[in-house]
This record gives C-alpha cells, sequence and structure tokens, in this order.
C-alpha cells in the first residue's frame, strides 16, 4: 500500500480524498494556487506545497509543477480528484516515468475514452448504441452549419474534450449554430486545450443516466447501479439521485452490462461512469445511448457509496496499489435511495448568473447517520474563505440518504433549511424548490425539466396558505422578542415598557392580525400550535408544530421588519404593531432607477468578445458582448433596440460586477 499520496486538485474533492487517505493511514500532500493559500484542503492534509498564482492555466493545470511537488515530498501516488489534469492521457504517462503510481485509469484508456470522438466510434464497434451524429472533426462554421443540416435540428455541438457540462451549445436552427460554435470552440480550448468540435442529433425530453463502473488491474470489472442526473441548467448538473426512479431492474442490467463490455473493450481499471441519454417517451428502456465515459471519479459520486455502502476513493486507491476487488458482481447490493445537491454560488433570481466574494457566514447543517436518515455535506470551503471567480462555483454537496426517495427528498428540504451561507448568493433556495416540486417528486424529469417548469426564471418556491400564516407568527414572535429586549434594556434605566402583544403582519401582499402572548400564539382569530425558538441576534429560528415536524428559519433584518427564508424561498416581512399598522400603509418605495438603456457586466468577469461599435444601431435581443466567468461563456444581449452612443470597456478588460461596458442613445 502507498505510504503518501499527493492530491492534485483543490476544494471539495481534495478534502473528500485526504479524508479517506487518512482513514487507510496513508500521508496525505495538498498541492494550491495563491488564491487557495489558506483554504480547508491546504490545511488539512499533512504537507502542502504552492504551484503557483491562481489561475489554473498557471497552477494547478501545471504537471510538471506537480511532479515536482511529489517528488519533493516522497509521494509515491497521484490521486488527481476531477477536473484539471484528471482526464490527461500525457499526465498519467508522465506520472508513470517519474515512478509514481495514478490513482486511476491507464492512460491508453484515457485516451480511447477521453476523446468524445473516439470513444463513440469505439462504443458503436463493441456494440454499444450511439447517438446519431458526425464524428468527424469539423473545419469551421460553414461545414457545422451543413452537417447539422444534414443530421437535422436540434442538434447538440459538443467539445470533443469536454465535460462537466462546459463546451456545448444546443442549436434549434442553423442561426445558432452559426452564433455557438465559435463559442463552444473557445469554451472547449480554454477548458481542455482541445478545440475540436463534434455535433450529434439532440434526443428531445430526454432522461441522462450513468452508470458506476469499477475495475481492478486482474481483469474484474463490475458496475455499481446507475445515478439519475437529468435535473441540469445549461447542461450542468445540478441534482443527483440513486438509484434513478424511471430504471426498472431489466434496464439495470442491461445498461450495466454495455457499460462493462465497453470497459473492457478498452482495458479499464479503476473507478469511471458510462454516460447514456434515455428517451424518456420509450416506456420499454430500450432506447438508451452512450454519451460518453468519463474516466474519473464523478462529482456526484456520494449517492452511489451512499446506497452500496462502498468508499469509492478507497477502491481506486487499493486498485492503484494492485489489489483486486474484494467483492463480485453478485456481491453488489443498492440499499435506500440517495439524492444530491450541488451548492452553487451563483444568484436563482438574476438568471443564475455567478457570484463571487467572501463567505461571510458558512454553516452547513450538521451530519447525520442512522437507519432512518443519513446527511452528509462535502465541501472544501470555510467561513471567511473567498468564492473565487477563476474556479467552479461549487460551494458544497449536500447529500441525504433515506430507506425511501420521498423521505430522502424531504431529508434535502429540511437540511437546506437548516444551510446558512451569506455573501456570495447561492442557489439554496432553488435547490430546494426542485426538491418540493410536484413533478420531481414524481419522478417525471428530464433534461429540460429546469427550463420547462420554470420559463421565465426562479422566483422563489411558492408559499403555501399553511406556511404563510406559520411565517407570520414567526415575525410577530421575533418582533415581541425583540421588543421585550428593548423593554429590558430600557428598564435597567428606571422605565417599564410592555412589548406590544398584538401585531400586523404583511407577508405576500396580504395583511395577518397576530397576537403573542404567554398563551400562546393566534393568527387572524386561530390558534396555532407552534412551539418557535428564537434569541435576539440569532441568525436562525426554530419552529415545532403538535405533530413534532419541524422548521428552519433564517432571519435577517430590515427597516420594517424581517427576511425570512425557508423551504426555497425568501419573504420580505412588514411587522408593525396593529395600533400603528393604519398610519403606516403607504409606505415611500424608492423606485429603482432605469438602467435598459446601459450594457452591464452580469457578473465579475474578463470581456472575450464586443460585437459592435460606436455608432451601431442594434435591435432588443441581439448579442452585444461576451464575458467568460468560472470558465463558461455568458453572451450578453440588447435589452431594447437603439444606437451605440459609447463604449466603456475593451476586449480583454476584467471587469466588475455592475460595470458599464456600453450605453445606448
Amino acid at each position: 500500500m502507498f505510504q503518501k499520496i499527493l492530491i492534485a486538485n483543490r476544494g471539495e474533492i481534495a478534502c473528500r480524498v485526504i479524508r479517506t487517505a487518512r482513514a487507510m493511514g496513508i500521508a496525505t500532500v495538498a498541492v494550491y494556487s495563491d488564491a487557495d493559500a489558506s483554504a480547508p484542503h491546504v490545511r488539512l492534509a499533512d504537507e502542502a506545497v504552492r504551484l503557483g498564482p491562481a489561475p489554473a492555466a498557471e497552477s494547478y493545470l501545471k504537471a510538471e509543477l506537480i511532479l515536482a511537488a511529489a517528488k519533493a515530498t516522497g509521494a509515491d501516488a497521484i490521486h488527481p480528484g476531477y477536473g484539471f489534469l484528471s482526464e490527461r492521457e500525457s499526465f498519467a504517462r508522465a506520472c508513470a516515468e517519474a515512478g509514481v503510481a495514478f490513482i486511476g485509469p491507464p492512460p491508453n484508456a484515457i485516451a480511447a475514452m477521453g476523446d468524445k470522438i473516439e470513444s463513440k466510434k469505439l462504443a458503436k464497434a463493441a456494440g454499444v448504441n450511439v447517438v446519431p451524429g458526425y464524428l468527424g472533426e469539423i473545419a469551421d462554421t460553414e461545414e457545422a452549419v451543413r452537417i447539422a443540416s444534414d443530421i437535422g435540428f436540434p442538434v447538440m455541438m459538443k467539445a470533443s474534450a469536454g465535460g462537466g457540462g462546459k463546451g456545448m451549445r444546443l442549436a434549434w436552427s442553423e442561426a445558432d449554430v452559426r452564433e455557438g460554435f465559435e463559442a463552444t470552440k473557445r469554451e472547449g480550448l480554454a477548458s481542455f486545450g482541445d478545440d475540436r468540435v463534434f455535433i450529434e442529433k439532440f434526443i428531445e425530453s430526454p432522461r441522462h443516466i450513468e452508470i458506476q463502473v469499477l475495475g481492478d488491474q486482474h481483469g474484474n470489472v463490475v458496475y455499481l447501479g446507475e445515478r439519475e442526473c437529468s435535473v441540469q441548467r445549461r447542461h450542468q448538473k445540478v441534482v443527483e439521485e440513486a438509484p434513478s426512479p424511471f430504471v426498472t431492474p431489466e434496464m439495470r442490467r442491461a445498461m450495466g452490462e454495455q457499460a462493462v463490455a465497453l470497459a473492457r473493450a478498452v482495458g479499464y481499471y479503476s473507478a469511471g461512469t458510462v454516460e447514456l441519454i434515455v428517451s424518456g417517451a420509450d416506456v420499454t428502456g430500450k432506447s438508451f445511448y452512450f454519451l460518453e465515459m468519463n474516466t474519473r471519479l464523478q462529482v456526484e459520486h456520494p449517492v452511489t457509496e451512499e446506497i452500496t455502502g462502498l468508499d469509492l476513493v478507497e477502491q481506486m486507491i487499493r486498485v492503484a496499489a494492485g489489489e483486486p476487488l474484494s467483492f463480485t458482481q453478485d456481491q453488489v447490493t443498492l440499499t435506500g435511495w440517495a439524492v444530491e445537491n450541488r451548492v452553487y454560488a451563483e444568484d436563482p433570481y438574476r438568471g443564475f448568473l455567478p457570484s463571487t466574494g467572501r463567505l461571510v457566514r458558512y454553516n452547513p447543517p450538521a451530519e447525520q447517520a442512522d437507519d432512518e436518515v443519513r446527511v452528509r455535506v462535502d465541501d472544501g470551503v470555510a467561513e471567511g474563505g473567498e468564492v473565487s471567480m477563476f474556479y467552479d462555483p461549487m460551494i458544497a454537496k449536500l447529500v441525504t440518504w433515506a430507506p425511501t426517495r420521498e423521505a430522502a427528498i424531504d431529508a434535502q428540504v429540511a437540511a437546506l433549511d437548516a444551510f446558512e451561507i451569506s455573501g456570495p448568493g447561492t442557489n439554496i433556495d432553488f435547490v430546494s424548490a426542485l426538491m418540493q416540486h410536484p413533478r420531481f417528486r414524481s419522478g417525471d424529469l428530464s433534461t429540460g425539466f429546469i427550463a420547462e417548469e420554470y420559463p421565465e426564471g426562479f422566483q422563489g418556491a411558492p408559499a403555501s396558505g399553511e406556511l404563510t400564516r406559520t411565517l407570520a407568527a414567526v415575525a410577530a414572535f421575533a418582533a415581541t422578542a425583540e421588543a421585550d429586549r428593548a423593554r429590558r434594556i430600557d428598564g435597567q434605566l428606571g422605565h417599564r415598557l410592555q412589548p406590544p402583544a398584538d401585531w400586523t403582519v404583511r407577508i405576500g401582499g396580504a395583511d395577518h392580525r397576530v397576537n403573542v402572548s404567554t398563551d400562546g400564539i393566534g393568527v387572524d382569530g386561530s390558534a396555532l400550535d407552534l412551539a418557535i425558538a428564537y434569541t435576539p441576534g440569532d441568525r436562525m429560528i426554530a419552529v415545532e408544530d403538535e405533530a413534532g415536524d419541524t422548521l428552519s428559519v433564517r432571519i435577517g433584518k430590515t427597516r420594517t421588519g424581517f427576511r425570512l427564508t425557508t423551504r426555497g424561498a425568501s419573504h420580505t416581512v412588514r411587522v408593525l404593531p396593529a395600533r400603528a399598522a393604519p398610519y403606516a400603509r403607504h409606505l415611500i418605495e424608492k423606485i429603482p432607477p432605469d438602467l435598459s438603456k446601459f450594457l452591464i457586466a452580469p457578473m465579475p468577469g474578463l470581456l472575450v468578445r464586443l460585437d459592435v461599435a460606436e455608432g451601431d444601431a442594434v435591435e432588443a435581443g441581439q448579442p452585444l458582448a461576451v464575458v467568460e466567468a468560472m470558465k463558461m461563456e455568458n453572451i450578453l444581449r440588447a435589452a431594447k433596440s437603439g444606437t451605440v452612443k459609447s463604449i466603456s470597456a475593451r476586449t480583454g478588460d476584467s471587469l466588475a460586477v455592475d460595470a458599464v461596458i456600453l450605453e445606448l442613445e
């Protein structure tokens, strides 16, 4: 067994590998960029080595620096995590040449499966179903238009070396191809160092299913069930679960056997994932197609671990050390249900724009492990740390397990309510809303789920009448507690002020009369049997109803009340003593200025393209500029028609959030 492992990665996956290595009695080495000098993975490892500046191209993607760190620290193995160098054949070969074990598949398997074009050719030769498309290299936009027209719209343009939702564009028309082909090439080059693009038929209303495989160096290969990864946004997975609510035992066996056959065909060992696309309209479950094979550990591997009881990182380490698998396919069992939500630094209320900045508050839900519910948080951040524009925006992965799918989803909702993050915006409200959505809970999923269910964008999960009344009670209770605190402080000066008992609470555009007394709480004349725990200054309010169910509510103070966040939405609540409410019905609201004549950077990033010049006439919806942030290109469009009056930024500029790029007449 290895004595010391270097982890060639950062963030949560680096922490994840370090914890397993430590449990196995193996020493660890972290590497870091200047942006990560104080990151948790650096502090968690036994040793740490600086690589270079913040940009990944100058640090985490420098294979020679990582190998030098391994040599300097005496590491006898390297785990690449996911992303960065994890699927670089050249890196795996360089490790072998340096006499350092690569904890992953052999270089030839990475080469065979890492190239999306060649992998489809190999899969087809192995008898695996592949999506119809063009697998040759495409020279330019004009050729791409011809090929897409021949295949038939809609089509998907993909970077050959792509993954993680990057370097992908859906085209419904020739215009979409012309607009997106070059951007796809640039994203592929920026993220993977390869600008080749292929085009394939887009399967409408598809489900995204993947099979986890595991092989050793002795010829043994098994599959560990499937994961449902259909809930995606911009081809980036948001929610994963295992098993899939769609896959039958017969489908699982057919998919698994094909995945194993493909792995055997390329001499694969270590952990890997075969991704499949399934037509959701096919009730027989036979129309599944090979998409790609990821020759690394997947972000969503925890859900497979939770239902199989296996530690995939441990298995990868043992396989790399030459040990055979300790179990056979017949011994693989799937127990219960697991769900994973990715907590991203992004603002779902503003079109999911990336959000960066310091984590002023970071307090994840408590981990839990029993026979009824398990709660697991995989993260690599800490309070006071920085969410940087240089890396992926994922903050943490929240994983829950329960005996049934419904219970695992309910556990997600409760845990998301207890997740405290302030500083950058997050998608916590959004993923909580997904967990509560009737269509998601029914299992009727497709990769178009988010676009179909939120066509006008996300505005928060709808609140039931019962929840609204509960929040009105919570707000009045908090107001009473705050007033009582003021009374006690004032009482020290000789005064005796009683806090109001009756409050008028405005929430969701409606007023509620709430009475708070030692006998309980009443809303609109009806008593609520609630136990509410709150101390002025707390960030959370705990609510327990008569059935014993608990609700966690995050609280923030506003000028006239509170901002209460729970169950996938934030509610601005106005709270006034009932006797004062009639005199405050017409509070002056500040009207925001009209910014439609400006093109403003919605996130920090790099201005990679400017499509207009001063004096140009533009139409509403016309692309004006492209800003790259967190390794993704974002097309900025004109909010209205007009003429370009002035341009304030140039291609290559680093833009701050809300920086003005140009102004229209």
